[in-house]
């Protein structure tokens, strides 16, 4: 059946505006935004906004599950099935990288929302479900590379996929500081090939790496 005129433009507004919204939170963050450059970007009227979303905050925490849904969009296609865990590992590193590479926008978003100490996210069960599947997923992959004798054992899914995302997070959203600090131009297209290499390889070279007595292990953490 197709789908009725109505709820497809229904659809189409909401995404105008959300488009438009995403554009005004990573340009001014969640205080600097203003509702009435959103309408005029969207070429709404306020009340067709305030239709679909209740406020400014509500708006704001859609921007955000649409944030997350795109990087973990770019990231699910990556699982145990049809691909051997290594190649699938390898595959979710290089997602998890392009994604920051050619969607600036979720790490500028990903710093707001830090800033403001995940005061919104917080009010979202959406994105903290899409979470539980990646932990479960990256969890799959560890343990068919422990069965099948590459990776190493007891390797925290969490621990891993935040060493894996701060790899490429930290290198673009600091990109402009460091590339005058070191004199390269980290954003220049063979840099971002050579820094995706490298994220592969610290990753890659971690798990295919069998402990030996004397390496470092939790239990060796001051305090512990």
């Amino acid at each position: 059946m197709a789908e009725k005129p109505a709820i497809r433009d229904s659809i189409r507004t909401q995404e105008k505006i959300l488009a438009a919204a995403q554009v005004e939170f990573a340009r001014r963050g969640f205080d600097g935004a203003r509702v009435d450059a959103i309408v005029e970007r969207a070429k709404i009227s306020k009340n067709l906004l305030y239709h679909y979303f209740r406020s400014k905050e509500d708006l704001y925490i859609r921007i955000l599950e649409r944030t997350y849904e795109t990087l973990r969009r770019r990231q699910s296609d990556v699982s145990v099935n049809g691909l051997d865990p290594l190649n699938a590992m390898i595959r979710l590193c290089e997602n998890t990288f392009r994604v920051f590479v050619e969607e600036p926008d979720v790490i500028v978003i990903l710093n707001t929302e830090n800033l403001h100490r995940a005061k919104h996210i917080v009010k979202s069960t959406i994105i903290r479900t899409m979470y539980d599947k990646l932990s479960e997923n990256l969890r799959e992959i560890l343990q068919a590379g422990v069965q099948q004798g590459i990776f190493r054992q007891g390797v925290d899914p969490v621990e891993l996929y935040i060493s894996m995302s701060a790899l490429g997070y930290f290198y673009l959203s600091n990109q402009h500081t460091l590339s005058i600090l070191f004199k390269r131009k980290l954003g220049a297209p063979e840099n971002i090939v050579r820094r995706q290499a490298h994220l592969v390889d610290m990753v890659v070279s971690y798990l295919m790496r069998k402990p030996e007595p004397g390496d470092w292990t939790p239990s060796l953490a001051r305090g512990s």
